[in-house]
């Protein structure tokens, strides 16, 4: 017999949403990651009365009601709205792009001289087929968007400019010509009052955990614990990277506590001029109005990836999509493994998306 039905490999948030519902069935779950704590990026750790969101921002926002409401059975949301800035050399902007970028850029007042401005710009571009993000850049919004808000930030986040990226890095960059700063269009967001990492807590109730565990030296000793692995890992380091490592950019943070009560007046401020070698400073108290005498920043560095660090973003292109889908074909002889999550499908999701991907993965599997 073995001890476990399920050995879920990541405590984040698709491994957590799994073990919740396996519990509920009662199936039994042993849930490991090889960080110290729970929760994976979506961890928030309190520091000053502030909850820091340890591995970069992390703001929940859906449409899909039935994710909303099933988060809502682990924590209250607060009502907070993502409205951040863009920092253009001391020029001071609003994303997402809308009549209020547009105003202080130009000194205009209605959606058509906005308009009129944009298509003038692209129409003297005269960009039909863009070869690059930079022409595809400059074929969606014109040169004054494209030279403050997007260029400088683009190069520093892939690190390679604008000209050596391809173009479909932004298939579409909306333009609103309304006057509204919401940075999201779902009708749910928020803010968990109390942080993250307790919704996780929550979710792993009723599982066994064990953390400052890594998958790899646990399984020599315990191969036949569970029935299956539920792995939320990177999918290439389970295969020993057997066709080669997929490609990701890294993520650096630099946390400052400062002793004053407000540092930057938001909780996301984009650095988007080029020589600035971060990319956004985040305040964390913002994110819930927090009640501190001291305030917490966190800058964000973006850099190459190489084995051994913590991937963030994957580098989404032919070559390694490719790469991927030998990696998802080689999965498919695995009766007994499940790969989810970001790192386990290699694909940039959204809080809500990994949440309903848990979801309909643990649905199909106990129908089984």
């Amino acid at each position: 017999m073995k001890n476990y039905d399920y050995l879920i490999v990541g405590a984040g948030l698709f491994g957590a949403v799994f073990a919740r519902e396996a519990t509920k069935m009662g199936k039994k779950c042993l849930v490991i990651d090889k960080r110290p704590n729970v929760a994976g990026n979506i961890y928030t750790e309190k520091q000053e009365n502030i909850n820091v969101h340890k591995y970069g921002a992390h703001i929940f926002h859906t449409s899909d009601k039935e994710v909303w409401d099933y988060m809502n059975q682990f924590c209250e949301f607060n009502n907070y709205i993502n409205s951040p800035i863009a920092n253009y050399k001391g020029e001071l902007y609003n994303l997402p792009f809308n009549m209020n970028t547009f105003s202080k850029m130009w000194n205009i007042q209605t959606p058509a001289e906005a308009k009129a401005i944009i298509e003038s710009q692209k129409a003297e571009l005269n960009i039909s087929e863009p070869k690059n993000l930079e022409e595809q850049g400059l074929s969606l919004v014109g040169k004054d968007i494209y030279e403050k808000l997007i260029k400088g930030y683009t190069q520093k986040q892939w690190g390679r400019p604008c000209t050596e990226l391809p173009a479909f890095i932004i298939k579409r960059l909306p333009l609103r010509f309304t006057y509204d700063n919401n940075y999201f269009n779902d009708r749910y967001q928020g803010i968990p009052i109390g942080g993250y990492t307790a919704i996780i807590e929550k979710m792993l109730e009723g599982s066994d955990v064990k953390l400052s565990t890594d998958y790899f030296d646990f399984i020599k000793d315990n191969a036949d614990i569970a029935e299956k692995i539920v792995f939320t890992g990177e999918i290439d380091k389970f295969y020993n990277y057997e066709f080669g490592p997929l490609e990701w950019r890294a993520v650096r943070f630099e946390n400052e506590t400062l002793d004053e009560e407000n540092y930057q007046g938001v909780a996301v401020m984009n650095y988007t001029d080029a020589e600035t070698p971060f990319t956004r400073i985040i305040e964390h108290k913002h994110f819930e109005n927090s009640v501190s005498p001291k305030t917490i920043i966190s800058k964000e560095y973006s850099s190459e990836w190489k084995l051994g660090d913590d991937p963030y973003y994957p580098i989404n292109n032919d070559k390694n999509n490719e790469l991927y889908q030998k990696y998802l074909e080689r999965s498919k002889q695995d009766k007994n493994v499940i790969f989810g999550g970001r790192l386990g499908t290699y694909k940039y999701y959204d809080m809500d998306k990994v949440v309903r991907a848990a979801l309909d993965t643990v649905k199909a599997e106990l129908s089984k």
